[in-house]
């Protein structure tokens, strides 16, 4: 039933990372978050590493332009859900830019409802059984006279398969105006379709470089359809907080995923 909508749903315990801050990438998704250890997350500043927010139980992640930095606790214990692109508002019933860029505390959006589902996750005996009380949250709260018009769906088909360099034409499929198509994607994905397909790029940017030794960076310049190798650094360093050579240089494209450390 949420396989459309909701791109995974994942649980860890006794996580120990060998870190206390880390770098988040963009994912161009949506992310539903429960604390199962009773650690207080925090958020910090970019530049100073100084604490800025403070997250504990539950709390939403929503659409982010740009890395963020975040704690990191030994023998931490998590259960997520990652919405698909447009998959959200089915079950959240508020445009998706409204939380765009930002960390909210479940309760400012939901009152004590996910402190209760939080709950009910901590009373479960094993790691199977967390994903029904989930499940159940997520029957209650679909909608379906919520759902994304199919002229989005096929939009954003068409940006994930398109080749990088042919953002405008992938757009060009949509049967309304250019306008009303960036209003449409603010409100069930939270990004404008341009901004979406930049991360999606530097995903691709990602993917291309994971675990290789001998990288060309022109060439990878060229394939994701960046106008020069300014162009191209530049966007680097916008999502993931790195100039090219730092990121190789740290090693972080033999780690694969979005988390890279920063201590």
């Amino acid at each position: 039933m949420f396989s459309p909508y909701v791109e995974t749903i994942f649980h860890f315990r006794e996580f120990t990372p060998d870190h206390s801050i880390e770098r988040v990438i963009p994912t161009g998704h949506v992310f539903i978050i429960f604390e199962l250890d009773g650690f207080e997350r925090h958020t910090f500043d970019n530049e100073t590493l100084q604490v800025n927010a403070c997250f504990s139980q539950a709390w939403l992640s929503g659409m982010h332009r740009h890395y963020i930095s975040i704690s990191a606790h030994q023998r931490s214990a998590m259960l997520v859900v990652q919405f698909k692109p447009a998959g959200a508002y089915p079950f959240l019933h508020f445009p998706l830019h409204k939380v765009t860029g930002r960390i909210v505390d479940a309760t400012e959006l939901w009152g004590n409802e996910l402190t209760q589902l939080r709950q009910q996750l901590l009373d479960q005996s094993t790691s199977s059984a967390l994903f029904e009380p989930i499940y159940d949250w997520l029957r209650q709260k679909f909608d379906p006279r919520k759902l994304a018009p199919l002229e989005l769906y096929n939009v954003l088909h068409a940006l994930d398969k398109a080749p990088m360099a042919n953002h405008r034409q992938a757009v060009e499929t949509y049967p309304n105006t250019q306008k009303h198509l960036i209003d449409q994607f603010k409100k069930y994905v939270g990004l404008t379709p341009k901004y979406y397909h930049r991360i999606l790029r530097f995903q691709e940017i990602l993917k291309r470089i994971q675990h290789q030794e001998k990288i060309t960076w022109t060439d990878i310049t060229y394939h994701c359809g960046y106008a020069d190798q300014s162009h191209f650094i530049k966007e680097f360093k916008h999502f993931s907080g790195f100039n090219p050579s730092e990121f190789i240089l740290k090693d972080h494209n033999q780690q694969g995923g979005n988390f890279f450390p920063l201590d």
